[in-house]
């Protein structure tokens, strides 16, 4: 049965919405710009009614410019990457990672170009690797390496974002990218995929994007996070009751892609690069109950990689479950 757009939002009424404008607090929403369910969200005013903010969603290229408007106190609540939250809580942002967003697989992947040369990890001595330094790309392609063996020092890492990548690509300055999508659709026209994210997770290096918010604004909403991961949840949930009908065709396939500005045709296979963690998975010790260990061993592989000058000795307070438990 073909799914709508009216299957994910309550209708409300425009006086509605009017009524609370007066008195909405705004709130900035980070986001990474991956056509994910979650992003059908921003295509309503519910989510604004339902918890009464006034909200701007906010597009980031990497996790490293979410830290800093986190750090600043310009922006509350956002997604983040998990090297990017190692790399965050280590340096003392008071933030807490409160649900996942998505596991990351195929949707991160590095991909070499036509004519490099590179059929494996083990042809990337003496390449030219472009990828967002600090990201959970970066954290992929750096337990990609140690897994095979291969020193940074044999390969040449270039700190670009993912629309500088796609010019240096074209350009060919670069001979392999560790990259997200749209992005990576565009590169594999002229360029193989190599290895993905789901493939480095294997040999114990995961990557996720979470949800994370400021611990005061937190504490102080509780109630509006909790309607906030309700709505994502619930989203999330109408892909995983059907994946197979999120085609090109799709309503929400078409949302998705306007809202994101990626082309209709990549969308379905996009999707299929993430895995969506139901909250009430979420809250299983091997998610969010085990997170902080998580965390914990990204920022240990990233002290020893020479990312980062310390590891705290717990991460528990980074993390809190309570929200992900209200909302199941």
């Amino acid at each position: 049965m073909k799914r709508t757009l009216k299957y994910l939002a309550i209708g409300i009424s425009a006086s509605a919405i009017l009524a609370g404008a007066a008195s909405a607090e705004k709130i900035i929403i980070g986001h990474f710009g991956n056509p994910i369910p979650m992003q059908l969200l921003s295509t309503s005013d519910t989510l604004a009614a339902d918890t009464g903010w006034e909200i701007e969603w906010r597009k980031f290229a990497a996790g490293t410019d979410v830290i800093a408007a986190m750090a600043s106190g310009d922006v509350v609540l956002s997604e983040l990457g998990s090297s990017p939250l190692a790399i965050a809580t280590s340096q003392g942002v008071d933030i807490q990672l409160i649900a996942y967003s998505d596991v990351i697989g195929k949707a991160e992947s590095l991909i070499a170009h036509s004519g490099s040369g590179i059929a494996s990890l083990a042809d990337l001595k003496g390449k030219r690797i472009g990828v967002p330094v600090g990201s959970t790309a970066h954290y992929s392609l750096m337990g990609a390496l140690q897994h095979e063996g291969i020193a940074e020092t044999d390969v040449t890492i270039m700190n670009m974002p993912p629309d500088q990548i796609a010019a240096a690509w074209e350009q060919g300055v670069i001979d392999a990218a560790w990259v997200w999508q749209p992005v990576q659709s565009e590169i594999l026209k002229t360029g193989t995929l190599v290895i993905g994210a789901d493939q480095t997770a294997e040999w114990g290096f995961p990557t996720f994007d979470g949800w994370v918010v400021n611990r005061e604004f937190g504490q102080a909403n509780k109630d509006k996070i909790v309607t906030f991961l309700k709505a994502v949840d619930k989203a999330n949930a109408a892909y995983l009751a059907d994946p197979a009908a999120w085609t090109v065709e799709n309503a929400e396939v078409q949302a998705l892609a306007t809202a994101t500005g990626a082309d209709p045709a990549q969308v379905p296979g996009i999707l299929e690069g993430f895995t969506f963690l139901p909250l009430a998975t979420q809250v299983e010790a091997t998610w969010l109950g085990g997170a902080a260990d998580k965390i914990k061993s990204t920022a240990e592989f990233l002290k020893g990689a020479g990312r980062i000058d310390s590891v705290a000795d717990d991460y528990a307070g980074f993390v809190n479950a309570e929200f992900a438990e209200a909302a199941k």
